[in-house]
């Protein structure tokens, strides 16, 4: 006589574990990554009475209008 195949619990197949592996990586890497922004860039001054607006950093009016030359926005942290 044949016996039916013994089924085992989801948590003692190796599928379910792979297959939750990618989005649980995922989610690490993710709270890796905004634990790290908000420790290393969290607050950082800006110089020469610039305005930040978001990611925008911008001049004054009364300084853009010394200097002779307009003043383009940069983004945060990057040389024109």
């Amino acid at each position: 006589m044949i016996e039916p195949p013994v089924v085992r619990p989801w948590w003692r197949e190796p599928w379910p574990w792979l297959l939750m592996a990618g989005p649980l990586l995922t989610a690490v890497g993710c709270v890796v990554t905004i634990a790290l922004a908000v420790r290393d860039f969290s607050d950082q001054p800006i110089d020469d009475g610039a305005v930040r607006a978001g990611l925008v950093v911008r001049a004054p009016a009364a300084q853009a209008g010394q200097a002779g030359q307009p003043q383009s926005p940069q983004v945060h942290g990057q040389q024109p």
